[in-house]
C-alpha cells in the first residue's frame, strides 16, 4: 500500500514563507511525477505546480515566480517553497504522485491535505 503524507501548513501572514513536504512510503518501485494542488473553500481542486522524475516542473501562472517545487528521489519526498504569500493563497494543499508499485502500474495517489492560511 502507499501512501502520501504531507507536512508544513499552518498560519502565515501575507508576504511570509512556509516550505510543505509530501514523502511517500510503501512498495514503491517508480513515482513518475509529483504535484501539489489546492483547494480553496467552494472552489475546485487545482494544480500548483508539477514535478517529473527528471526534474522538470511546471506552475500555476499565479504562483511563478513565487513557489518552488523541488524534489529528493532517494527520499521519496517532494517540497513546496512558497515565498511571498497572498491571501488568496490560503487553501487545503494536497499532494498527487503517480505512482507504481512492484505489483501495479504506475496510478495516481492522493494525500489527505495540509491547510495553508495566509491572513495578518
Amino acid at each position: 500500500q502507499v501512501q502520501l503524507v504531507e507536512s508544513g501548513g499552518g498560519l502565515v501572514q501575507p508576504g511570509g514563507s512556509l516550505r510543505l513536504s509530501c514523502t511517500a512510503s510503501g512498495s514503491i518501485f517508480t513515482i513518475i511525477a509529483m504535484d501539489w494542488f489546492r483547494q480553496a473553500p467552494g472552489k475546485e481542486r487545482d494544480l500548483v505546480a508539477g514535478i517529473t522524475s527528471s526534474g522538470s516542473t511546471n506552475y500555476a501562472d499565479s504562483v511563478k515566480g513565487r513557489f518552488t517545487i523541488s524534489r529528493d528521489n532517494a527520499k521519496n519526498t517532494v517540497y513546496l517553497q512558497m515565498n511571498s504569500l497572498k491571501p488568496e493563497d490560503t487553501a487545503v494543499y494536497y499532494c498527487h504522485a503517480v505512482i507504481g508499485t512492484i505489483a501495479t502500474i504506475p496510478r495516481p495517489y492522493w494525500g489527505r491535505g495540509t491547510q495553508v492560511t495566509v491572513s495578518s
